[in-house]
């Protein structure tokens, strides 16, 4: 009875728990050999059989036949009065095996053992989720929750293990009922007080990475690169994605046919704001598309001091900055510049002077002339060189240097 009562409690939680057979029959007799030696001082002289697959054990102990008189150790040794007993053929010298029922242990010695290996599989059980979870950081899991606390919520897996989604890792708007289906990346995996500890986070850049993952094919076939994401969760992303095939429209293709892609991803981030970019290594280009949707006039760049200034007209700053400064935050991170946006005083300077009105001091061909070029006010004929001018019209160099004096008196 007391045999299958240890069998019913192996066979139970090899039932429920994800271990092997060959670690569960190594425990069970690690098991058994602790008893054995507490019991009997020692195990080298017994053999543990395990069936595992007829659900049974045997504990088999070899003595050598000694002289009744010789007898001192009468768990390596029996006598051979004893022996004969068993079989009439046994001579001094032989070696005899006799089944250990575990009756013999006494009711102490078998809770022990049952109470030893609960514990044993209990920890393998633990090494096991540990193994499993760190294996599986980076990947999204769902779970169920179970639940909710102010610091945290308790989510339980399908094979009933609890994983951990702190406040930390929630977007602000997260809202969730014990017994909703959650979906969240599994950031780290960590011993504490000798128990996995698995922290999940719906936040992190990866679980955005993760979701385009599943709702792009060509990403996941490697078609097209997550390059780089930054988000402030709920708020705002941004996603760099490069193509390496011509053909596929890397931005195109993770938007979707009306947004239908990128639909899902925005519902299950609560409404988070993506924007996806074209990855560039044209930083002017790369800085001018992470500022999307502002329209940029000029881009200086500073690589030493990793700085860009970026001139805009006055319309266009706050589109730059966006709601909270979340644009231009976002767009510095994915760049990797600190992005500084400045109005562009050269587009709205009022004290150009068009052409037309200089005709009573320049006659009209040559001002013919210099709209030709494309050169409709003063001062566009003025951000360029004598020489150019020079090459591009058909004028003499006494004419430029004449047109060239008015025009900048006219400024001083």
């Amino acid at each position: 009875m007391d045999n299958l009562n240890l069998i019913d409690t192996f066979s139970e939680f090899k039932e429920l728990k994800n271990i092997d057979r060959a670690t569960m029959m190594s425990v069970l007799e690690d098991v058994f050999r602790s008893v054995l030696q507490k019991q009997y001082g020692t195990d080298e002289n017994f053999d543990v059989i395990i069936n595992p697959d007829k659900g049974d054990f045997e504990i088999w102990r070899n003595r050598e036949v000694v002289e009744d008189k010789d007898l001192t150790d009468p768990n390596l040794q029996i006598s051979l009065s004893e022996a004969k007993k068993i079989d009439t053929d046994y001579e001094v010298g032989e070696e005899v095996s006799d089944e250990v029922r575990l009756v013999h242990f006494g009711r102490r010695a078998i809770l022990n053992l049952r109470q030893n290996l609960a514990a044993r599989i209990l920890e393998l059980e633990k090494d096991n989720i540990y193994t499993i979870y760190k294996s599986k950081v980076g990947d999204i899991v769902t779970g169920e929750v179970y639940q909710i606390w102010k610091r945290e919520i308790l989510v339980l897996d399908d094979e009933g293990n609890e994983l951990l989604l702190p406040k930390a890792e929630q977007i602000p708007s997260d809202f969730f009922r014990k017994g909703d289906t959650i979906r969240a990346v599994v950031v780290r995996v960590e011993m504490k007080n000798n128990n996995p500890q698995i922290i999940l986070s719906r936040t992190s850049p990866v679980f955005l990475e993760r979701l385009f993952e599943l709702e792009v094919p060509e990403i996941f076939d490697g078609l097209i690169t997550i390059k780089k994401i930054v988000r402030v969760p709920g708020e705002r992303a941004k996603v760099a994605v490069e193509s390496y095939d011509e053909r596929v429209d890397p931005v195109g293709a993770c938007v979707g046919m009306k947004g239908s892609r990128i639909h899902g991803i925005v519902r299950e981030l609560r409404n988070e704001n993506i924007d996806v970019i074209n990855f560039t290594n044209n930083l002017q280009l790369y800085i001018q598309r992470a500022l999307n949707p502002a329209k940029i006039s000029t881009i200086k760049i500073n690589e030493e001091d990793k700085r860009a200034e970026v001139y805009l007209k006055p319309e266009e700053v706050s589109l730059a900055i966006g709601k909270g400064g979340l644009n231009i935050r976002l767009a510095s991170q994915l760049t990797g510049y600190e992005i500084d946006v400045y109005r562009d005083q050269i587009e709205e300077d009022e004290e150009d002077v068009n052409l037309d009105e200089f005709s009573d001091e320049i006659e009209d061909w040559i001002l013919d002339e210099l709209k030709a070029i494309g050169c409709d006010t003063a001062k566009n004929v003025l951000s360029l060189s004598r020489e150019e001018l020079i090459k591009r019209t058909d004028l003499e160099e006494e004419t430029v240097d004449e047109v060239l004096r008015i025009f900048k008196t006219e400024f001083e």
